[in-house]
């Protein structure tokens, strides 16, 4: 029972609100900044070579028609699932047509594993309505069962990105320790020359710690799952800085997974704390207008005196 509780705990819709706010609308920068070649497979279907997904579903080869109609249909639905209203129908729209797009845009066989949680995070969001429509719901604070589940679902699907990224480099040196102990970053960094990056060439050292740093925060990530209030946080900010590192060194950026960190965020209390000091707000300019006032009456009687 205590499983079950931890898959679906409750937890308010105005976070599910605010995450199909930024997810649908980060959808559309993705395909314009990230995955953006998706298109261009369309105008040259002769190079496309199908993902086992995209065989195993048989969909059809990419087209300008196709790649064309699933871009104009992703945007509306993204702009619509934005604003909160029909987020049902949007959302059921939006996940298999992104998922196709990346589809598409992955085919050349680099597949980007910085896209798993925001994938997974755009088929569970569908899965819960909005108690409120519009900017009412992300001030929602209806717990929900339903609602826990798609934030553990992403939750997991974050974390998982760093775990299997871990084991995947463990694998590809036959299940041996050597990954953190060899020159991949200095390759990296030889690579994708960048000023920070050629820097830390001169301190090899330097760049020994951070493979050991980065792996064994990747091996151990699951952890943060069952953290609570600031020591989640930290873990949180631990990768949060991760990637930034990967930006400033090798302008890596992972904005897919960082964007969907916002699931461990308490998004909900934004609107109740935004309420609370203007109410605040509104009470000490209140009682200064009173005060003044008593002032100016006070000043009224002595001067009739």
């Amino acid at each position: 029972m205590k499983a079950v509780n931890w898959f679906t705990p409750a937890i308010a819709l105005g976070r599910i609100a605010w995450l199909r706010t930024v997810l649908y609308l980060f959808v559309i920068l993705d395909m314009h900044a990230f995955v953006r070649d998706t298109r261009d497979k369309g105008e040259h279907p002769g190079l496309y070579q199908p993902l086992l997904l995209a065989r195993m579903l048989d969909l059809p080869k990419p087209s300008v028609a196709n790649t064309t109609a699933l871009y104009v249909v992703l945007i509306v639905a993204c702009l619509i699932g934005a604003t909160n209203y029909f987020p049902r129908i949007a959302g059921w729209i939006v996940a298999p047509a992104f998922t196709w797009w990346v589809l598409i845009g992955m085919s050349d066989g680099k597949v980007d594993h910085d896209h798993l949680a925001l994938v997974i995070a755009l088929w569970v969001l569908p899965t819960v309505g909005a108690a409120r429509r519009g900017r009412a719901s992300y001030g929602d604070q209806t717990r929900s069962e339903a609602a826990g589940w798609v934030i553990r679902c992403i939750q997991i699907c974050v974390i998982a990105t760093y775990f299997l990224s871990s084991v995947a480099k463990l694998r590809s040196a036959g299940w041996a320790l050597t990954w953190p102990g060899s020159a991949v970053l200095t390759w990296a960094i030889v690579r994708r020359p960048h000023p920070v990056g050629e820097w830390l060439l001169h301190y090899p050292w330097v760049l020994h710690v951070m493979q050991w740093v980065g792996i064994i925060g990747e091996f151990c990530s699951p952890v943060i799952l069952w953290l609570k209030g600031r020591w989640q946080l930290l873990g949180a900010l631990f990768f949060l800085g991760f990637h930034a590192a990967n930006t400033a060194i090798l302008l890596i950026h992972f904005l897919p997974t960082v964007v969907c960190w916002l699931a461990f965020a308490p998004l909900e209390r934004i609107v109740p704390w935004v309420q609370a000091r203007r109410a605040k707000d509104r009470s000490h300019d209140s009682g200064e207008a009173e005060h003044e006032a008593e002032e100016g009456r006070e000043a009224q009687q002595q001067a009739g005196a």
